[in-house]
């Protein structure tokens, strides 16, 4: 496994993490189990999950919540793992059905945070993310919060998730007056079928020093060989998605049979490629799933293979404003 830091951080995580968010929901506990156990063995050391992961994610709905933290936390219990790994995880969304459980209050970080603390039964969260931007919340008060929990040794860095590139650069500038780092990672849509944040998100953050964490690296699985699997469930479910954009996924699994890879290394070797990404969070199901993805990191692309990818997969035209403008 290769290792890279996050961002300006001094913290050196796998170039590939490892996502939990089917753990509870699609994974049973035995199966999430073994599947971090390979992932560990495998040398990755960055596992992703968040608060509202393992049910039903519905403001009207808070059963199931919490539990892919419960199944981290039982492992990590089972033996000396906890200083072997990243761990990161996410509060944002509804917990619960009253006003304050949700969102970025100052109340409802600390309350976040210590409930994920238990769930996870570790005394530190490494990385704790801002799961969505709160846009009624100030970001003198988010940043008190987290102050807070940093001198209190519960949180270690902060980063963000689904935040565009101004909300980004005012949290940064916001955290700058107070002699903050701030953020040092965002994670984003980000695929070869889902490529907007190349306009302004990853410029921002190549600028300010953050790591980039793909999430949805295949695309819901429309890269990850969709057309050569049996027919189920969840194939059924992407039928129209499928339909959509079979001309392109018919090119790209050609073009991947022609350089005898797996389309899913593909997808995840040309994030890979990408200076500002720093590691693609991998929602693996199995085990199979994951062992199928751990070559990507040495697969190397050439120019002309990259450029056949933006052919097939094309995205907005660089970067802004060159990319609509002069």
């Amino acid at each position: 496994m290769h290792y890279t830091q996050l961002g300006r951080s001094g913290l050196k995580v796998s170039r590939l993490a490892l996502g939990t968010m089917n753990f509870g929901d699609a994974t049973e506990e035995a199966a999430a189990y073994e599947i971090m156990d390979m992932a560990m063995e495998a040398g990755i050391n960055f596992f992703d999950t968040a608060d509202v992961y393992g049910g039903p994610q519905r403001p009207d709905m808070a059963k199931g919540y919490g539990l892919s933290e419960e199944i981290i936390g039982r492992w990590l219990a089972q033996g000396a793992r906890r200083d072997k790994i990243v761990l990161a995880t996410k509060l944002y969304q509804p917990m619960d059905y009253g006003p304050n459980d949700r969102y970025l209050s100052a109340y409802h970080i600390r309350r976040a945070c210590e409930a994920s603390l238990r769930r996870l039964k570790t005394d530190h969260i490494d990385i704790y993310q801002m799961h969505h931007i709160d846009r009624l919340t100030p970001w003198e008060e988010i940043w008190q919060a987290m102050e807070v929990l940093i001198w209190q040794g519960k949180i270690s860095y902060i980063g963000s998730s689904n935040f565009a590139a101004w909300q980004l650069a005012t949290a940064q500038g916001a955290a700058a007056a107070r002699h903050m780092l701030g953020l040092v990672s965002e994670q984003s849509l980000y695929n070869l079928n889902a490529r907007m944040v190349e306009l302004e998100v990853l410029p921002a953050c190549r600028y300010h020093g953050l790591g980039v964490l793909p999430w949805s690296p295949l695309g819901g699985g429309l890269l990850g060989g969709v057309l050569a699997k049996s027919v189920g469930k969840r194939r059924a479910a992407q039928a129209d998605r499928i339909a959509k954009y079979r001309p392109q996924i018919e090119a790209y699994e050609a073009l991947c049979r022609e350089m005898d890879e797996q389309p899913a290394n593909i997808a995840l070797a040309w994030l890979l490629h990408n200076p500002a990404v720093t590691a693609p969070i991998l929602g693996v199901r199995t085990k199979a799933q994951l062992l199928e993805t751990l070559r990507a990191p040495d697969i190397a692309l050439p120019a002309e293979i990259l450029a056949k990818l933006d052919t097939i997969w094309p995205g907005p035209g660089g970067e802004a404003p060159e990319a609509y403008a002069w």
